[in-house]
């Protein structure tokens, strides 16, 4: 039961702290801070003690695609809901769970802190949305019922609606719509999708279920599998966001406060990646497979595209934004070259992309917050007026760049790596997006922190609070840049989980790229012989001392 702690817990503060914000908004910050800390120690502890129960629990698991799944928990929960139509309360924690679930605690904590004082007007209403925008969150990475994940999905969109059109920038109410419309379509897209999968398996089966464990191996018409899946893709590419149904995404950062941007860029988008993980590639891996160029296509350009437009930028916080758009193209890369490595870079970019993008979006807050301004034109020579702000901004853009000994580039680099046993020419090019991603952050740093200062900007650095932090996260960033195995290893049951789910589809079969008879060709292609089987770096001793 302990799981229905990490959704009660923020949803029940989020009214103890509209209630008391009413009178006393310094009560209504500190309730947001414990309903985001005390799930996060909660789960920090069952990681800590459930570690060595993960790959225990894992080989206890039963024969099929159904007991594969079923045997992977390291906790659950299910109780009928609603018997009639077969939808059950039903929800599961594996090593990616924990994972996703330390995020959204840690980010939503990072999001009441970065508002501390930059939001003054219905302070008890601001982190009553936070709260939710957070149960939310849980909801949408604990649910394995299909109709129980889309109730959550659909759920956190609307105080992330509110947060953006009620405490937001100058054209917040035109973020605010175009942000709930473009998820809201898609998200109806995935509810017919995941309807019509109920009805198929229901005539074939006489058991109509959306319990996604049950609804695994359901068999469909190669055509009527392809539809289905397109509609997931859509569903989760828009929230990714993956080009071109990124539009959404500069204007809801741009317009959001600083904690609707942490949540967004740090959380929210993720759920576009842990959906086709979770949901999308096991119930359709033949779909998926025959997609897979098309995929590739779309995520490189994302990649490139990204990196051009947030070089193009004068906004500062317009420019994070389409870096994350730029960022997520390589974890559309990894989800669709679908081998151990490329799927372990996913997981680890997930984490580190919402570390380093959070942080800059809480730097450019800070800035906002003490010059008013996120124009970069006016900016210029800042680290001379705030040198502490001025070096942690620096370390965040080498981070967003890929520096070796920083998280980011374990995890691009193993996701290029995983590519390159799918496809040569998607994997080139996705490290030419690494080039570009030099460029837009270094112009960054030059236009606002570097030269002299002739605009007679006088204004106070970064203060404790914002120290600890940046501090926290910068310590996080060189912690999984050295020593990524503790991540990797949680996440090891759940990568060789979804790989065993689809080992029997094309997805997993061997790329065709030598001729049979041709030894020289066949051995060239011995690299990509195993494309669900690459040497996972939690199996590599080396990497582990």
């Amino acid at each position: 039961m302990i799981l229905l702690w990490y959704i009660l817990i923020p949803a029940v503060a989020a009214p103890v702290a509209w209630l008391l914000g009413r009178s006393r908004p310094a009560l209504a910050r500190w309730t947001a801070v414990a309903g985001t800390t005390a799930p996060l120690v909660i789960l920090a502890g069952q990681w800590i003690t459930k570690a060595s129960a993960l790959q225990a629990t894992f080989a206890a698991r039963g024969p099929g695609p159904a007991g594969l799944v079923a045997g992977s928990w390291i906790a659950d929960v299910k109780a009928t809901w609603i018997g009639s139509l077969g939808i059950s309360f039903f929800l599961a924690a594996d090593g990616l769970t924990i994972i996703m679930l330390l995020l959204t605690f840690a980010l939503g904590l990072l999001a009441v802190l970065a508002s501390w004082r930059g939001i003054t007007k219905n302070v008890g209403v601001f982190h009553l949305m936070i709260l939710w925008t957070v149960a939310g969150l849980a909801g949408v990475f604990l649910s394995l019922d299909l109709f129980l994940f889309y109730f959550f999905f659909e759920m956190m969109l609307i105080p992330m609606y509110f947060l953006i059109a009620v405490w937001g920038h100058e054209k917040r109410v035109y973020a605010a719509i175009k942000f709930f419309i473009f998820t809201q379509v898609s998200g109806l897209l995935m509810l017919v999708a995941i309807v019509a999968l109920v009805v198929i398996h229901g005539r074939e089966t006489g058991v109509y279920t959306f319990d996604f464990t049950q609804l695994l191996g359901t068999q469909m018409a190669a055509s009527t599998a392809f539809i289905l899946m397109l509609g997931f893709f859509f569903a989760f590419a828009v929230k990714l966001p993956a080009w071109p149904l990124h539009t959404w995404l500069p204007d809801a950062h741009t317009e959001a406060p600083t904690a609707g941007s942490v949540l967004l860029a740090g959380v929210l988008i993720k759920i576009g990646a842990y959906g086709m993980l979770r949901f999308m590639v096991p119930l359709f891996p033949d779909a998926v497979h025959d997609f897979r160029t098309v995929a590739l296509v779309l995520a490189v350009i994302g990649i490139i595209y990204g990196a051009v437009m947030a070089y193009g930028q004068s906004d500062m916080k317009r420019l994070v934004a389409y870096t994350s758009v730029s960022h997520m193209g390589f974890v559309l890369l990894g989800v669709f070259a679908w081998n151990t490595l490329a799927l372990q870079g996913v997981i680890l970019q997930l984490v580190c992309h919402a570390l380093s993008t959070g942080a800059l979006f809480i730097m450019v807050g800070g800035l906002q917050d003490r010059i008013h301004t996120r124009d970069m034109g006016r900016m210029g020579g800042l680290w001379q007026v705030a040198p502490r702000m001025g070096g942690t901004a620096m370390f965040f853009a080498m981070a967003s760049l890929g520096l070796p000994g920083l998280g980011n580039f374990v995890a691009e680099f193993l996701i290029l790596v995983g590519v390159w046993q799918v496809s040569h020419w998607a994997a080139v090019l996705g490290a030419v997006g690494l080039v570009f991603a030099t460029v837009y952050a270094l112009w960054m740093m030059q236009r606002a922190f570097q030269g002299e200062e002739t605009h007679g900007w006088s204004f106070a650095d970064l203060t404790k609070r914002e120290v600890g932090m940046f501090g926290a996260m910068i310590a996080a960033l060189v912690l999984l840049g050295f020593w990524p195995q503790p991540l990797i290893t949680t996440a090891r049951q759940t990568v060789t989980g979804l790989q065993e789910m689809t080992a029997a589809s094309s997805l997993a079969q061997p790329r065709p790229t030598a001729e049979a008879g041709d030894p020289a060709a066949e051995a060239a292609a011995a690299p990509a012989d195993d494309a669900s089987g690459a040497t996972s770096l939690a199996d590599d001793e080396g990497a582990q001392q």
